[in-house]
C-alpha cells in the first residue's frame, strides 16, 4: 500500500520513489562538473564590469543558462512521473473503505504448541512472528481468534495495534482445557469476525500444529464459509519433520518425550487453495518468519493491484508541460542567447 506522506506544492504522489532519481540527477551534474574540471575549464571575466547586476548575469548566469533550465525541466518531469493528484475527502473516505483491508489471525494455542522443535517453543516462536506481522501493517485492522477443541476471539479486528500486541502477549496454551485441536472452529470463527461488506481485502492467517479431531464445524465446512465471504486464508503447519519433544504430565510433572509430529496438511492444503490463499510448512523459527513475510508481501502486492483499479485523479500534465516550456527555452537560450555574447 502507498503512503501519502512526500507533499510540494500541496499534492500527494502516488509513486514517491520516483523521487530517488533525483540523487540520479544530481550526480549527473557532479559528473558534468568533474569533467568540466578535469579538461582544465576556467571561465574568467573582465573584473572591471563586475560592478552592475547585469554584468554579473552576463558573466555567471548566460553561459549555463541552458544547462540550468534543463535542470529544472528534468525536475518537472520526475515531479510528474512520480505522480502528483489531490484528493478530496470524500474520495479520501472512499478509497479507505473501499480499498481497506481486515486480518484475523487464528492460532492454535493446544498443549502442543509447547513442543520445543522451535525455541523456545511452538507456541512463543508463533506469537513473536505474529507480533511482528502487527507492527509491519500499522495502517489494516488485525484482530485475534484463538482455538483448540473450541474456539473464541480475543481480540476484534482493530487498528489499535498496542492493544492487539497487549492480546498476542498473554496468550497461553489450553486455556478451554479441551485437550483437541478443531481447525474448522478456528476457521469459522475467524471468518464470522470479518465485516460483511464490500471490503476487498478480508484475510484469514490460520496456524496449527495438529490434526482436526473436533468441533462442532469441520475445515472443509469452514471453507465454504470463508468462500461465501470471499475471504482469502493462508494456511500454516508448524512443526518440525519427524519428532519432536511434547510435553507430557507425568507424575513426577511435566516431561518431554519425542512425539511423532502430525499436521493436518491435506485440510490446511484445502482451505487455502479453495480460498485463493497459499499453504506453508515452517518447520522452524526462521522458517516461520520468513512465511509471514511473504504473506505480508502478498497482501501487499494484492493491495497495490486493487488501488491501481481506483481511479486517482492524476495530474502529472501541468508538470510535464511546464517541463517542456523549459527544454524550449533552454534550446532557445543555447542557440541564441549565447551565440550573441560570443559575438560580443
Amino acid at each position: 500500500m502507498y503512503n501519502f506522506d512526500v507533499r510540494f506544492w500541496t499534492y500527494d504522489y502516488i509513486f514517491p520513489e520516483a523521487f530517488g532519481l533525483i540523487v540520479v540527477l544530481w550526480g549527473i551534474i557532479g559528473l558534468w562538473i568533474f569533467k568540466r574540471k578535469k579538461s582544465g575549464f576556467k571561465f574568467s571575466v573582465n573584473t572591471t564590469n563586475l560592478n552592475t547586476g547585469s554584468s554579473l548575469f552576463s558573466a555567471y548566469v548566460l553561459p549555463y543558462l541552458s544547462k540550468i533550465l534543463l535542470f529544472f525541466a528534468a525536475l518537472l518531469l520526475i515531479f510528474g512521473i512520480a505522480g502528483p493528484h489531490r484528493l478530496r475527502e470524500d474520495q479520501i473516505r472512499q478509497m479507505q473503505y473501499t480499498q481497506g483491508i481486515d486480518i484475523i489471525l487464528s492460532l492454535d494455542i493446544s498443549l502442543s504448541m509447547l513442543a520445543r522443535d522451535f525455541e523456545p517453543n511452538r507456541l512463543e516462536a508463533a506469537k513473536a512472528v505474529a507480533a511482528e506481522f502487527v507492527r509491519n501493517r500499522p495502517n489494516d485492522r488485525i484482530g485475534l481468534v484463538l482455538y483448540e477443541g473450541e474456539a473464541y476471539t480475543a481480540s476484534p479486528a482493530t487498528t489499535d495495534h498496542t492493544m492487539l500486541l497487549k492480546k498476542i502477549a498473554e496468550i497461553k496454551p489450553g486455556v478451554l482445557e479441551t485437550n483437541s485441536t478443531a481447525i474448522g472452529m478456528g476457521l469459522g470463527v475467524a471468518v464470522s469476525r470479518l465485516r460483511d461488506d464490500n471490503l476487498k481485502s478480508k484475510v484469514v492467517i490460520l496456524m496449527s500444529d495438529g490434526v482436526s479431531n473436533s468441533g462442532e464445524i469441520d475445515p472443509y465446512t469452514a471453507t465454504e464459509l470463508a468462500k461465501n465471504k470471499n475471504v482469502r486464508v493462508y494456511t500454516i503447519g508448524i512443526g518440525s519433520q519427524g519428532t519432536a519433544p511434547f510435553p507430557q504430565q507425568t507424575v513426577f510433572g511435566v516431561q518431554y518425550v519425542q512425539v511423532p509430529v502430525e499436521i493436518d496438511e491435506q485440510a490446511l492444503t484445502y482451505i487455502a487453495e479453495n480460498t485463493g490463499g497459499k499453504y506453508f510448512r515452517a518447520t522452524d523459527e526462521q522458517a516461520l518468519y520468513e512465511i509471514y513475510q511473504v504473506i505480508d508481501q502478498m497482501e501487499k502486492t494484492e493491495m497495490i493491484a486493487d488501488f491501481s483499479r481506483f481511479e486517482i485523479p492524476v495530474q502529472s500534465k501541468p508538470f510535464y508541460l511546464s517541463a517542456l516550456v523549459l527544454m524550449l527555452l533552454s534550446l532557445v537560450s543555447s542557440k541564441l542567447i549565447l551565440k550573441g555574447i560570443a559575438h560580443e
